[in-house]
């Protein structure tokens, strides 16, 4: 059979999704076997994870050093989040190879090398994009990945550090492990801006809320990573009551149960099918997914509007529909 796989009686998932992902190879394949967890099997969970993802990478004096400077998350946190999303969105759903999968990484490329990042910065956020999708899935998802499917998701983030120019990537899950490990000795250490980044951050997330339930976001962020002392002293938080963590991380568990054999909402989940605050209607060019104080250096308006250096950038305009679907 081949895409889009619908469900089944509009409730269930097509048991076609696995065995296709079981039988493509976790190298050659991998661009797929991501994509076909990301938009059907595993789609809530793999978002969730990701944004965990990022906000762990505050954790180290350098990434959040940097990330302060710039002031994007203070000054423009719904559109820093937005783009991230976005830009990581793009090669999720239509592969590096793509035109906009490539167009994706090409501006990633291009906006950090504004700035002058050490490799092991680079690796360590390309780890968190291995890990915690592992750590997500095993705890709190439907299922937990199979060895085939962490197999092929290591060999899609290697790849896609290569193609940013990343040197030196582990060649091992366990190589890579036993590196971050040094590496959180050396950056993991208390900072003001780890702490300022990471509330800038909670802020965004607070602003989706009613004001009586934004109190809530931080504890309910640091419940997921109350098992991590040396992260949370980083960030300067403070554990959440163990009583509350225990709540968020039951629910957590309990609502991956209830999703274990059915599926509710857009099957595959694409970007078109999820909210989009800074573009609505999804009406943005790849060019415009990019830093504001990036934007203005180089002629290009907040609004989005596009100057010269970007003119000939391609409109994404809203299809309301997966393009496999």
């Amino acid at each position: 059979m081949s895409e889009p796989f619908r469900k089944r009686w509009g409730l269930f998932p097509h048991p076609e999704v696995a065995r296709t992902i079981a039988a493509l190879d976790a190298r050659e394949d991998c661009q797929r076997i991501v994509r076909l967890m990301g938009q059907y099997d595993m789609a809530w969970d793999m978002q969730r994870a990701l944004e965990l993802a990022l906000f762990y990478t505050y954790g180290s004096d350098s990434v959040s050093t940097l990330l302060n400077r710039t002031g994007e998350f203070r000054e423009h946190g719904q559109k820093r989040y937005d783009d991230t999303r976005l830009l990581i969105g793009h090669f999720l759903e239509s592969g590096w190879d793509s035109e906009v999968g490539a167009q994706a990484l090409e501006r990633i490329n291009r906006t950090h090398s504004h700035y002058r990042i050490p490799n092991d910065d680079y690796l360590f956020v390309l780890w968190t994009f291995i890990e915690f999708p592992l750590r997500w899935t095993k705890v709190y998802a439907r299922r937990p990945m199979t060895a085939h499917e962490r197999e092929a998701g290591f060999n899609f983030w290697v790849e896609i550090g290569r193609r940013m120019g990343l040197s030196d990537i582990p060649p091992t899950k366990a190589a890579f492990d036993a590196f971050i490990e040094g590496y959180k000795e050396r950056h993991f250490k208390p900072c003001a801006a780890s702490a300022q980044v990471a509330q800038d951050t909670l802020r965004v997330g607070q602003a989706w809320l009613p004001a009586p339930l934004r109190g809530l976001v931080p504890w309910v962020v640091y419940s997921l990573f109350d098992d991590d002392e040396l992260f949370l002293q980083a960030v300067g938080a403070r554990r959440p009551p163990r009583w509350f963590a225990a709540l968020v991380r039951g629910s957590l568990r309990t609502f991956g149960w209830l999703r274990r054999g059915t599926r509710l909402g857009a099957y595959p989940l694409c970007l078109a099918d999820t909210p989009n605050r800074t573009y609505p209607g999804n009406r943005y060019a790849i060019a415009q997914l990019k830093p504001v104080h990036l934007q203005r250096a180089e002629g290009q308006a907040p609004n989005g509007t596009t100057g010269a250096s970007d003119a000939a950038a391609p409109h994404v305009a809203p299809t309301g529909r997966c393009p496999f679907a």
